[in-house]
């Protein structure tokens, strides 16, 4: 029987890291595997250009070696010591998409997301990864506050 898969989405924030410790957690209780998925986003990463400025120019490569060597590489070393597979990924696009592809590419059997805290008025207006994905993914999904 193959192993239950974990998906953390990962960001580097605290939120995001409790919800790494609940998946861990979790998975060493029931077998399965957790695989820790950031997802750049490329469009906070470019200004608002104004007129006669020039874009400012992001070397692609650099900033995912600088991603994994500064979150995901520290994150994997810290659960050494756990009896639980854990997997990372990098990928670029919008959070929101590119975790719901995952999840039904991967057959994902349940999603971990930090929740930051902000205002309800704040979620209503502008929405938020978490938001967004505990209405459109279609399996478990643990939000973490």
């Amino acid at each position: 029987m193959k192993k239950p898969l974990y998906l953390v989405a990962v960001d580097g924030s605290q939120w995001s890291l409790r919800a790494i410790d609940r998946a861990i957690d979790l998975a060493s209780k029931t077998d399965a595997k957790v695989m820790l998925l950031m997802v750049k986003d490329w469009s906070y990463l470019q200004p608002v250009l104004l007129e006669g400025t020039s874009p400012i120019i992001v070397d692609q490569t650099a900033e995912e070696n600088d991603t994994r060597a500064k979150v995901l590489v520290p994150l994997v070393e810290k659960y050494h010591n756990v009896n639980v597979e854990i997997s990372t990924d990098l990928i670029w696009g919008d959070p929101t998409t590119v975790i719901k592809e995952q999840i039904k590419a991967l057959h994902v059997n349940m999603l971990f997301v930090g929740r930051q805290g902000r205002s309800q008025i704040v979620d209503i207006l502008l929405g938020s990864v978490a938001n967004k994905l505990a209405h459109h993914v279609g399996i478990p999904i643990v939000l973490v506050p």
